[in-house]
């Protein structure tokens, strides 16, 4: 008989096994602090914030709630490399013409990662994620000092293994159905990252490691949840189920596109970050891959926010990164707005389910 109460809420003292994923951009101390006042894991976005950000962002976190939480970093080369560059801005100021912004010429990604992880430290973060790689040794040691659990995004058997050894507590299993960033450690040996779906992914993982297996990638509802935890994960991790959700900092007409979109409707893209992503395919995604390459991350990345940015005060989805996974159509039939509901409602199918 499957339990809903699993060892990954035993380990992150948590009242049900899900965990809300750290998307960047989106998910900010309101949408965290609420999933975690909800009996989930709540998680801080916080790769893309300054120090500063973060902190204030934590604090706020717990000034809602005193229950567990998770902020979520990118172990990445954080080294801009602009090989390419040119070709790719002549397509970008297109874009920038048709927005009606200037064109610039001087970018620069800022390395923020060690006054980052110190922000976790200086402020007892209880849960420290990770996507595209492991914690540098020193940094591990640092957060066990502090008693912190470390969980490690994986998209294969290899990279959960060398998770486990590198001293993760828990380790997600995100499948290709996955929205947002593929996690995959070495983009340069999988281009566009390794694209294992969640259910041929997550009992291959839980089979070859012994810490517990959080499922990740197109799980939308009390029958994922289930599903996951019948092919040996002790969790799931949810990210588009709460884009929607009146706590999310999603733009509104990003919502919206995720509301009219189905399962066929995103691609594994290169194009806005220039390391693989699954998102709603626009127009910048078709006109982009029709006539250059990204350069290396973070500089795509870097290059394309101002087009972002002026795409989100125009309401313009064309040029917005609508990062999505695949279950999207089943967005419709959940009537919750609010996080907390939404947890509720998951964990309440799943008893239905179990009986």
């Amino acid at each position: 008989m499957l339990n809903l109460k699993t060892s990954v809420c035993d380990l992150l003292n948590i009242q049900h096994p899900i965990v809300q994923a750290g998307m960047a951009g989106t998910a900010t101390a309101k949408l965290a602090a609420a999933v975690s006042a909800a009996g989930a894991l709540g998680t801080l976005g916080a790769a893309y914030m300054t120090p500063d950000e973060m902190r204030k962002n934590i604090r706020a976190i717990k000034e809602y709630t005193d229950k567990p939480f998770a902020a979520n970093l990118f172990c990445v080369d954080m080294e801009d490399h602009w090989e390419g560059v040119e070709q790719a801005q002549k397509v970008l100021n297109r874009f920038r013409a048709e927005l009606g912004i200037e064109e610039a010429e001087n970018y620069s990604t800022a390395n923020m990662f060690d006054d980052q992880f110190q922000v976790l430290l200086d402020e007892n973060v209880p849960v420290i994620s990770t996507a595209f790689g492991v914690l540098p040794e020193d940094k591990l040691s640092l957060a066990k000092e502090k008693g912190a659990i470390i969980i490690t995004m994986a998209t294969t058997v290899d990279e959960a293994v060398q998770a486990e050894r590198s001293g993760a507590d828990l380790i997600v299993a995100q499948g290709s159905d996955a929205g947002g960033h593929r996690g995959t450690f070495d983009i340069s040996r999988q281009p566009y990252g390794a694209n294992i779906g969640t259910f041929s992914l997550v009992p291959q993982i839980a089979d070859n490691v012994s810490v517990p297996v959080i499922a990740a990638g197109g799980i939308m509802d009390g029958r994922g949840l289930v599903a996951a935890l019948a092919l040996g994960a002790s969790g799931v991790q949810l990210g588009t189920v709460f884009l929607p959700s009146d706590e999310s900092a999603a733009h509104p007409v990003y919502k919206q596109q995720l509301l009219e979109s189905t399962e066929e409707s995103t691609v594994i893209t290169k194009s806005f970050s220039g390391r693989p992503a699954r998102g709603i395919k626009n127009k910048f995604i078709r006109e982009f891959e029709e006539s250059a390459e990204p350069v290396a991350f973070p500089s795509q990345n870097t290059l394309t926010s101002d087009i972002r940015k002026a795409a989100a005060k125009q309401d313009n989805p064309e040029y917005m990164s609508l990062w999505a996974g695949q279950g999207t159509r089943l967005l419709r039939s959940r009537k919750e707005s609010r996080a907390s509901d939404i947890v509720a409602a998951i964990m309440e199918e799943a008893k239905e389910i179990l009986g």
